[in-house]
């Protein structure tokens, strides 16, 4: 694994008060994030979630208590300075619609004083790194951009001077699902490649299952219910608070918990629109399977062809299958690979790469088995933590009865 470029962050004591208020709205947060993590907030709307997020970069300044980012104190530092050192990204990407997608990720690089050659190739660099073609989408203005296009240059202009830190404020919460899931798939990948340490706010729990190493359940106040690994507070929830939460389906939910590039991916014949059609009718004689998957030029999957499809295209494929909808990327969670699978009648859906680029197959079958699996497991443990409470309950009896003899001898 590459080495963190993440920092780590320490919460002591952090509180919030606010003049009038009879409680502090947060109160004495004390948490430990260590370098290159993924920590979520989550908790109920009002419970002081985002007030802490917005404390650990001073956009609210805490009342009491100490903000360590990477071991130094900088709860008395100048908050403008510690501003540009923390990447922040919130809902709706807040871009400036006055300025073009260049000007919005160069401005705290040309706040630094940065070289111009040198914004210039980050502002290419970060395009690239959030999956947006420079050369496309340099120069266009905010309105332009559909509303996963926005958070994306969202995310970009919060890591361009290279925070090791990126504080992130619901940023997928206003835009529709399927681009919410994709918006998650492209952070985890980005996680992988930029070890950042991440603070990220949400009402979500399946958001916070799908993109936290650790997770934070907050009551009011931003107390702690339970700060753990998502796996622990699935299968160990807390108190009852927590499971309301987890709410049903936990084995479903853990679903999340598992990416498309941890199951095995099924080969699949495809063809190019330079493929001539006598050569797509062998191909598709000889896989055993009753359809053939046309990549377009640049490898991505354009649509799926059945053999009925290639007698009706009468030597043309422009008009020939159907159109892919749908696709799921080597990060995203089996859940989401279900949820495609099932909006699709013949059971699987196609996984790509980072720029698009067909990979690979996940099936119902592959799905199914998991599913079972991870029912299986939880199965499991509900027998063992049962027999370990029937054990507790004997030897209690057993102390219990020990003492009533030694009572009864006295």
């Amino acid at each position: 694994m590459a080495e963190s470029h993440g920092a780590s962050i320490e919460l002591e004591n952090l509180t919030k008060r606010y003049p009038g208020s009879a409680q502090p709205a947060v109160d004495s947060v004390n948490m430990e994030i260590g370098a290159g993590e993924t920590v979520i907030f989550v908790g109920p709307s009002g419970c002081g979630k985002s007030t802490t997020l917005k404390m650990i970069n001073r956009l609210i300044e805490p009342t009491g208590g100490r903000i360590r980012i990477g071991g130094e104190d900088v709860t008395d530092i100048d908050a403008v300075k510690l501003r540009r050192k923390v990447g922040y990204a919130i809902q709706s990407a807040g871009l400036f619609p006055h300025m073009t997608v260049a000007q919005n990720i160069a401005l705290v690089p040309k706040m630094l004083g940065w070289p111009k050659a040198r914004i210039r190739a980050r502002v290419e660099e970060l395009l690239d790194l959030v999956g947006l073609d420079p050369g496309e989408f340099h120069g266009r203005y905010p309105r332009a951009l559909s509303g996963g296009q926005q958070q994306r240059v969202g995310v970009a202009r919060a890591l361009a001077a290279d925070p090791p830190v990126l504080l992130m404020d619901e940023p997928f919460g206003a835009v529709d699902p399927i681009t919410r899931d994709h918006l998650q798939d492209e952070l985890i990948r980005l996680q992988r490649e930029l070890h950042k340490t991440i603070v990220f706010v949400t009402h979500d729990f399946d958001e916070a299952i799908k993109l936290g190493d650790r997770i934070a359940v907050l009551r009011e106040r931003s107390h702690i219910a339970q700060f753990d690994t998502p796996e622990a507070i699935l299968t160990n929830p807390a108190d009852d608070f927590v499971s309301g939460f987890v709410g049903a389906g936990a084995a479903l939910k853990r679903l999340n918990l598992t990416r498309v590039r941890d199951v095995e991916m099924g080969d699949y014949p495809t063809v190019t629109l330079d493929t001539p059609l006598q050569e797509i009718f062998n191909r598709l004689r000889g896989s055993g399977t009753n359809e053939i998957l046309l990549l377009d030029k640049r490898g991505r999957p354009y649509k799926w062809l059945r053999r009925g499809d290639l007698m009706r295209a009468r030597g043309s494929l422009a008009r020939a299958g159907t159109l892919v909808h749908d696709t799921v990327t080597r990060d995203a969670t089996l859940r989401d690979a279900l949820e495609a699978v099932l909006t699709d009648n013949a059971g699987r859906v196609a996984v790509t790469g980072r720029r698009g680029e067909f990979i690979g197959v996940v099936d119902m079958e592959t799905l199914m088995n998991s599913v079972h699996e991870l029912l299986e497991a939880d199965r499991l443990e509900a027998m063992e933590h049962q027999h370990e409470l029937q054990e507790a309950r004997a030897d209690r009896t057993h102390a219990e009865q020990e003492g009533e003899e030694g009572e009864q001898k006295a």
